[in-house]
């Protein structure tokens, strides 16, 4: 089942990159007491995600920040270096990577898609979600192969 609006973000670890190396966080401790946008893709260094998806959100950064949001988080089923390299190459300052290398949240919430035809396995699906103090507030879920509801775009009209 996947997860809907009024619903708690999940409680599972992934992973982002520190100064130190590889970090542990908890999503819903990362996601308590702000407000959170959170885009998920199917995978790093893939065409729609790196020619559009991820590079709406750097584009529209400072706008989002400007209407109250207080992070913006990139989470693939993808491991922490990969994450860390994308953002890197993308120059994605001001975005959370966060690795989510064995699928637990894109489980959690009921938003897994199966690649492994194509040679990539399990993979979350393309949505947008804001989360205020863990409760999910909106919620926007892709159709296959498509960005149109989960863009920078779609998230700042949600926000008003």
């Amino acid at each position: 089942m996947s997860i809907k609006i009024g619903d708690k973000v999940p409680d599972v670890q992934a992973f982002v990159m520190a100064d130190e190396g590889p970090e542990a966080i908890s999503t819903s401790t990362f996601c308590s007491g702000k407000k959170v946008v959170l885009f998920a893709v199917p995978g790093a260094f893939t065409p729609t995600c790196s020619e559009a998806h991820l590079p709406g959100f750097i584009g529209r950064r400072d706008e989002l920040l400007s209407r109250g949001v207080d992070e913006i988080a990139c989470i693939s089923v993808n491991d922490v270096f990969v994450m860390h390299a994308w953002g890197k190459q993308y120059d994605a300052n001001g975005i959370t990577m966060i690795a989510d290398g064995l699928a637990e949240f894109a489980n959690a919430v009921g938003m897994t898609v199966d690649y492994s035809a194509r040679g990539l396995g399990i993979r979350s699906d393309r949505y947008a979600m804001i989360i205020d103090d863990t409760r999910i507030t909106w919620l926007a879920r892709e159709e296959p192969r498509q960005l149109d509801v989960s863009t920078a775009e779609a998230v700042l009209e949600a926000l008003g």
